[in-house]
């Protein structure tokens, strides 16, 4: 069988639907149990030896899941005040937040799949402005041409049809629009991301691998990570948690320290 132009044996497609599917659950599942509004990043974060990046108290917590939207947003040639922004996969909306409180766009705009997660963000965050919908990332349901920029942070390795999605944020992007998107893939699946980057529309601007970055953040961050497991979740469902969150000694710390899988960022430009 072929998924974007590769070949896949049915037990590999099976064990991706799989993983897919769990990751769904987890997601619903967490946005059910954090009443109090205590997780609402879902990225491994970034750290970086520069300076230290000045945040308000209320957000020092999540300082390093906000590094990696700062580092992201950032990336970009153009400042971010008075344009329409679009997050795909927005998750709990924490990025969302950040971007909007932060970068003073004319609007930002929130998409995620998951019913709990969105219900949880419009219920959240109540801030002129920004606004939350269902959809599907293969299928935006928004009109041609209606955002400065696109955001996409560690959400695209869970999606079906990457040709799809590509699509779709070009359809959506303004002419000469930017797309901000940053995730993981096992070594070997690289350069399949970037064939399938160079096939669509968009032209890349900046690449670059972030691995260590991420790797540096997890360290950092673990023991808050940890402790937000062991406050919100039973106990069978730790080891689950621990390797969602990318905590030290999981497979997924293993696979970034290891090299057995890149953190790739990239800007890219609607032609």
């Amino acid at each position: 069988m072929k998924i974007n132009g590769r070949s896949i044996k049915i037990p590999q497609l099976l064990f991706r639907m799989f993983l897919i599917k769990v990751g769904r659950i987890w997601y619903s599942y967490l946005s059910k149990l954090d009443k109090n509004a205590e997780v609402i990043f879902l990225n491994h974060g970034y750290a970086e030896d520069k300076k230290k990046l000045e945040l308000k108290k209320e957000d020092e917590n999540n300082r390093y899941c906000i590094q990696l939207y700062n580092h992201i947003v950032s990336s970009a040639p153009i400042k971010m005040e008075g344009l329409d922004i679009l997050e795909v996969s927005c998750g709990r909306g924490g990025g969302a937040s950040y971007v909007h409180r932060y970068f003073n766009p004319n609007s930002m705009t929130g998409i995620d799949l998951c019913k709990n997660a969105i219900r949880f963000c419009k219920k959240h965050y109540s801030i002129k402005g920004m606004s939350f919908f269902r959809r599907d990332a293969l299928n935006l349901l928004f009109k041609d041409n209606s955002f400065d920029i696109v955001i996409n942070i560690e959400a695209s390795h869970n999606y079906t049809d990457m040709d799809k999605f590509f699509s779709e944020v070009n359809r959506v992007l303004k002419q000469g629009g930017y797309f901000l998107y940053t995730d993981f893939r096992s070594k070997k699946l690289v350069n399949l991301l970037k064939e399938q980057l160079n096939a669509s529309n968009l032209k890349i601007i900046k690449e670059e691998i972030i691995t260590s970055n991420i790797v540096k953040a997890l360290d950092l961050d673990s023991e808050r990570r940890l402790g937000l497991i062991k406050k919100l979740t039973l106990k069978f469902l730790h080891k689950l948690a621990k390797e969602f969150a990318g905590v030290k000694g999981t497979g997924v710390y293993k696979s970034f320290m290891t090299g057995r899988k890149e953190y790739l960022n990239f800007v890219l430009q609607k032609r």
